[in-house]
């Protein structure tokens, strides 16, 4: 069974070897210890039964926009990053977040294929945003309409 809850500066040993194994530029561990307890962020895991973090998603709230910052999950296949976006946009749209946007590697076609479920569509690219690549950015607006809950509706029930 997993368990989606809010990070706190306690997990970050966990989620600094997260970062380590699935990103080539990793965050440090000072960077997600202040993010841990920023203001206008919100971090969630995702923990088995017997408390392992198996992944980890955050946001930053910036006026009526929730912009995603990172979601790593170690175990593929399993829907954790479905959880994990799903608990992300909901943080997002209960802090009244009215568009969702991020930035993604260009080359990673999993991970924009998630955020397409979510209503994301690409809008621009972001040249030389990493270190050895661009980034697609991607947006989805409206998300506080009955419309886009809908889809959130849909995508939690396919997760059971």
């Amino acid at each position: 069974m997993m368990n989606i809850r809010p990070m706190v500066v306690e997990d970050v040993p966990a989620v600094l070897a997260l970062e380590r194994e699935t990103f080539s530029q990793p965050w440090d561990e000072e960077i997600l210890r202040s993010e841990a307890v920023a203001a206008n962020r919100v971090y969630l895991v995702v923990e088995d039964s017997e408390g392992t973090i198996n992944g980890y998603g955050g946001l930053f709230l910036n006026g009526d926009e929730a912009h995603i910052v990172t979601l790593a999950t170690s175990l593929r296949g399993r829907g954790l990053g479905t959880r994990l976006m799903l608990g992300l946009v909901e943080a997002g749209l209960e802090h009244g977040a009215r568009h969702l946007t991020l930035e993604v590697r260009a080359s990673n076609r999993t991970a924009q294929e998630l955020y397409r479920k979510f209503g994301m569509a690409p809008v621009g690219i972001r040249k030389e945003y990493y270190t050895d690549e661009d980034a697609l950015v991607m947006w989805a607006p409206d998300v506080a309409m009955p419309e886009y809950r809908a889809r959130l509706d849909e995508i939690r029930r396919s997760l059971r």
